[in-house]
């Protein structure tokens, strides 16, 4: 029994760190390297401020969202953010990824 939870939860580990590649690669497909990076402000905040920032923040999927695909201005300074080609189901990928950083 042991054995097979051990084995389940790899099988998870696996499928968890494949998405989380994913993610990264659908930011880097969509351009969003070209102004964020994980772990230092780049022309954007860093992916891990803006996790730190929203934690806790029930609503952060959908307003995030929401601004990745209409773009923003304020937030982190007075550089916009420009608006994003990406689909809804896309942004909320994105999001969704960038607030799992720590």
């Amino acid at each position: 029994m042991k054995a097979v939870y051990i084995a389940m939860m790899a099988a998870a580990g696996i499928v968890m760190a494949g998405q989380a590649q994913a993610d990264e690669a659908l930011a880097k497909a969509k351009n969003c390297m070209s102004c964020h990076a994980i772990d230092k402000k780049l022309v954007g905040p860093s992916y891990k401020d803006v996790a730190a920032k929203y934690k806790g923040d029930k609503g952060a999927v959908d307003k995030l969202a929401a601004k990745v695909k209409a773009g923003g201005k304020g937030a982190w300074g007075e550089i916009p953010m420009p608006p994003n080609n990406v689909t809804d189901d896309e942004a909320k990928k994105l999001v969704t990824w960038v607030l799992a950083q720590k």
